[in-house]
Protein backbone atom coordinates (compact mmCIF):
# COMPACT_ATOMS: atom_id res chain seq x y z
CA UNK A 1 0.00 0.00 0.00
CA UNK A 2 1.47 3.37 -0.95
CA UNK A 3 1.16 6.62 1.01
CA UNK A 4 -1.78 7.88 -1.04
CA UNK A 5 -3.68 4.64 -0.55
CA UNK A 6 -3.16 4.89 3.18
CA UNK A 7 -5.05 8.18 3.27
CA UNK A 8 -3.71 11.08 5.30
CA UNK A 9 -2.29 8.95 8.12
CA UNK A 10 1.19 9.35 6.63
CA UNK A 11 0.78 13.14 6.82
CA UNK A 12 -0.35 13.34 10.42
CA UNK A 13 1.76 10.46 11.71
CA UNK A 14 -0.96 8.21 13.10
CA UNK A 15 -2.39 4.89 12.11
CA UNK A 16 -5.63 4.98 10.19
CA UNK A 17 -8.75 3.87 12.02
CA UNK A 18 -10.21 0.50 11.26
CA UNK A 19 -12.27 1.17 8.17
CA UNK A 20 -14.43 -1.36 6.42
CA UNK A 21 -14.07 -0.43 2.76
CA UNK A 22 -16.32 -1.79 0.02
CA UNK A 23 -14.51 -4.06 -2.42
CA UNK A 24 -14.96 -1.52 -5.24
CA UNK A 25 -13.39 1.32 -3.26
CA UNK A 26 -9.79 2.43 -3.70
CA UNK A 27 -7.23 4.21 -1.54
CA UNK A 28 -7.92 7.31 -3.62
CA UNK A 29 -11.50 7.26 -2.34
CA UNK A 30 -10.24 7.49 1.24
CA UNK A 31 -7.98 10.42 0.39
CA UNK A 32 -10.81 12.27 -1.39
CA UNK A 33 -13.19 11.69 1.52
CA UNK A 34 -10.57 12.70 4.09
CA UNK A 35 -9.83 15.87 2.15
CA UNK A 36 -13.50 16.84 1.90
CA UNK A 37 -13.97 16.16 5.61
CA UNK A 38 -10.83 18.07 6.55
CA UNK A 39 -11.72 21.15 4.50
CA UNK A 40 -15.43 21.14 5.30
CA UNK A 41 -15.88 22.76 1.90
CA UNK A 42 -17.82 21.91 -1.21
CA UNK A 43 -15.42 21.69 -4.14
CA UNK A 44 -15.69 20.83 -7.82
CA UNK A 45 -13.37 18.46 -9.67
CA UNK A 46 -10.87 21.16 -10.56
CA UNK A 47 -10.87 22.61 -7.05
CA UNK A 48 -10.02 19.23 -5.58
CA UNK A 49 -7.36 18.59 -8.23
CA UNK A 50 -5.77 22.01 -7.63
CA UNK A 51 -5.66 21.43 -3.87
CA UNK A 52 -4.16 17.97 -4.34
CA UNK A 53 -1.49 19.36 -6.64
CA UNK A 54 -0.65 22.10 -4.11
CA UNK A 55 -0.30 19.44 -1.40
CA UNK A 56 1.68 17.01 -3.60
CA UNK A 57 -1.09 14.40 -3.39
CA UNK A 58 -0.70 12.26 -6.48
CA UNK A 59 -4.31 11.71 -7.50
CA UNK A 60 -5.04 12.86 -11.03
CA UNK A 61 -7.93 14.97 -12.26
CA UNK A 62 -9.06 11.94 -14.29
CA UNK A 63 -9.19 9.77 -11.17
CA UNK A 64 -11.15 12.45 -9.31
CA UNK A 65 -13.71 12.65 -12.13
CA UNK A 66 -14.10 8.85 -12.09
CA UNK A 67 -14.28 8.35 -8.33
CA UNK A 68 -16.58 11.19 -7.19
CA UNK A 69 -19.65 9.94 -9.12
CA UNK A 70 -19.18 6.48 -7.55
CA UNK A 71 -18.82 8.02 -4.10
CA UNK A 72 -21.95 10.08 -4.75
CA UNK A 73 -23.94 7.02 -5.87
CA UNK A 74 -22.83 5.23 -2.71
CA UNK A 75 -24.04 8.14 -0.55
CA UNK A 76 -20.57 9.06 0.71
CA UNK A 77 -20.55 12.49 -0.93
CA UNK A 78 -23.32 14.74 -2.17
CA UNK A 79 -23.66 17.47 -4.75
CA UNK A 80 -24.45 20.82 -3.19
CA UNK A 81 -27.43 22.76 -4.54
CA UNK A 82 -26.76 25.54 -7.01
CA UNK A 83 -24.94 25.86 -10.28
CA UNK A 84 -22.17 23.45 -11.05
CA UNK A 85 -21.24 20.21 -9.32
CA UNK A 86 -19.67 21.00 -5.97
CA UNK A 87 -19.10 17.96 -3.78
CA UNK A 88 -19.21 17.70 0.01
CA UNK A 89 -18.89 14.70 2.30
CA UNK A 90 -22.08 13.21 3.76
CA UNK A 91 -22.72 11.90 7.26
CA UNK A 92 -22.33 8.36 5.88
CA UNK A 93 -18.94 9.36 4.45
CA UNK A 94 -17.86 10.74 7.81
CA UNK A 95 -19.07 7.59 9.58
CA UNK A 96 -17.01 5.48 7.18
CA UNK A 97 -13.89 7.54 7.87
CA UNK A 98 -14.39 7.14 11.64
CA UNK A 99 -14.73 3.36 11.25
CA UNK A 100 -18.40 3.50 12.26
CA UNK A 101 -19.89 2.44 8.89
CA UNK A 102 -19.19 -1.02 7.49
CA UNK A 103 -19.30 -0.79 3.70
CA UNK A 104 -18.01 -4.30 2.92
CA UNK A 105 -21.43 -5.45 1.69
CA UNK A 106 -22.13 -2.33 -0.36
CA UNK A 107 -22.72 -3.14 -4.05
CA UNK A 108 -20.66 -1.28 -6.63
CA UNK A 109 -22.51 1.83 -7.85
CA UNK A 110 -23.33 2.06 -11.53
CA UNK A 111 -21.86 5.58 -11.81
Amino acid sequence: MNDTEDGFSWLFGFESMSRHRASWMTGSDDVILEFLEDTGAGLNYQGIANNFEDRNIEISYKTITRRLPKLESAGLVRVLPGEGRYYAITEKGEQYLQGEADLRDEPEPNA
